[in-house]
């Protein structure tokens, strides 16, 4: 599928949810570090905690695009790249939210 207009909307749509939910993710290992919790409890816990919101918002999300990917109607050729990127982009985010970002965050902060 070529890279369109829309593709890049669905693109920038997707950084401003991924950051958001990264950026939420980060400042609540910093809130339970700063209680005094070592830096493996704080990520352990935060992770545990933010779990379910992370999957809710990414598959919610999701789900609610999969009729543009899918549509066949009139727009269908503007909708579909949109909902692609967004839907993929989604799915990935989320699995790096909930593996990397508390991996790095473990590695980077100092106890």
């Amino acid at each position: 599928m070529p890279f369109s207009i829309s593709a890049a909307v669905g693109f920038i749509a997707l950084s401003g949810v991924a950051v958001l939910d990264g950026l939420v993710m980060l400042s609540y290992f910093n809130e339970l570090h700063e209680e005094g919790k070592s830096v493996r409890d704080a990520v352990i816990e935060g992770s545990l905690t933010r779990l379910r919101p992370v999957l809710m918002t990414a598959l919610v999300a999701s789900f609610g695009f999969v009729p543009m990917a899918l549509a066949t109607g009139a727009g269908a050729e503007v909708q579909k790249p949109l909902a692609i990127v967004v839907i993929g982009g989604l799915l990935s985010s989320m699995f790096l939210k909930l593996i990397l970002l508390p991996v790095l965050y473990s590695w980077l902060e100092k106890e």
